[in-house]
């Protein structure tokens, strides 16, 4: 199931499938090493929902869920 990194929940695995918005936006997201086909972790949310917490390649990142929405995640079914 595609969806935006926005939506997805805590403790999910999901994968990086494509990264919209503004070049600027694009080139900081993936300077940050969210390039498609990478694996996520959505570790945490701040109590208001706003940032959210991720886990890329052992590497805990904060991201705004305005940054959220401009990726296209693939949420990876658990075994």
């Amino acid at each position: 199931m595609m969806n935006t990194l926005d939506k997805a929940t805590i403790g999910s695995n999901c994968q990086i499938v494509k990264i919209n918005g503004e070049k600027p936006i694009k080139r900081r997201l993936m300077d940050m090493g969210l390039i498609p086909g990478t694996i996520v972790f959505v570790h945490k949310l701040a109590p208001l929902g706003d940032p959210m917490e991720i886990r890329v390649k052992n590497t805990e990142i904060t991201l705004r869920k305005a940054d959220a929405q401009n990726i296209i995640i693939q949420t990876i079914a658990e075994d």
